[in-house]
């Protein structure tokens, strides 16, 4: 279970503040996939990265598994898996190798880790490249051993920052079937995505991003009753207003930091 309470974060930018975050609220059920959308600089990594320990909150807390994120933060990583725009593996380790060291990481016993990883080389196909080094891997195979390494502790809990960028379509299936699996096997999950056509397949609630504020919540038939829109992307332009998405590229950026 998640539980975001009112998450704010400012940044200093020279002279000027940046709220990249305002007063953000919503909550994740189990066997639930919360698509939390919105366009580039909306504050849907920022507000992942709140919630997962990563950066402070100038506001607002944030609570997974019963555990809040500013007293107990490493309670909270022990129980969440990460898939990034970026797959960051270690480029001279294996695949089999980077499965069992954050098997380690996290604390899982030896024989423990070892099952976990034959489940998830058999679950995302690893098998063939298993024991190459993986800056000899493809895009597709890099996010599939990406995907295994968010697993391998068993969390209840995922956080997904833009899965699919960087895949082709059969990549994508990949995260697809990927998702539903999460789902299936109850855990919470969080999508962040400015793909609002993918959002529309894996998630079963949204929570619409603007300028740093949750501007609108609630699944897909809740959404179309207030507008005269079918898909999530006319939806989308209608409640937040076309010329105010395209001016969303003036805010201000803030050196090192992904807003």
């Amino acid at each position: 279970m998640i539980f975001v309470r009112d998450l704010t974060r400012i940044f200093e930018a020279g002279n000027q503040d940046v709220l990249a975050v305002d007063h953000v609220s919503f909550q994740v059920k189990p066997g639930e996939v919360y698509g939390l959308l919105g366009p580039n600089g909306a504050g849907k990594t920022t507000t992942l990265r709140m919630i997962l320990g990563l950066l402070k909150p100038t506001s607002g807390d944030a609570e997974v598994e019963g555990f809040l994120v500013s007293t107990h933060p490493d309670e909270i990583k022990r129980r969440v898996g990460l898939v990034s725009t970026s797959a960051g593996l270690y480029q001279w380790l294996t695949p089999r190798e980077i499965l069992t060291f954050f098997a380690d990481v996290y604390g899982v016993p030896a024989m423990q880790a070892a099952a976990q990883v034959e489940k998830l080389s058999h679950l995302f196909g690893l098998a063939s490249f298993m024991d190459r080094r993986s800056a000899t891997l493809s895009t597709g195979q890099k996010q599939r051993v990406n995907l295994a390494r968010s697993l391998i502790h068993d969390p209840p809990v995922m956080l997904m920052d833009e899965p699919t960028r960087g895949l082709d379509v059969i990549g994508s299936k990949v995260i697809f079937d990927y998702i539903d699996l999460l789902r299936d096997e109850g855990k919470a999950v969080i999508v962040s995505t400015h793909r609002l056509d993918e959002a529309e397949q894996l998630c079963d609630r949204f929570g619409l991003l603007h300028n740093g504020k949750k501007n609108y919540e609630g699944t897909l038939a809740e959404l179309q009753q207030c507008t005269s829109c079918q898909t999530l992307t006319q939806i989308f332009l209608q409640l937040l207003d076309a010329p105010a998405v395209e001016a969303v590229e003036t805010i201000p950026t803030v050196q090192g930091e992904f807003i």
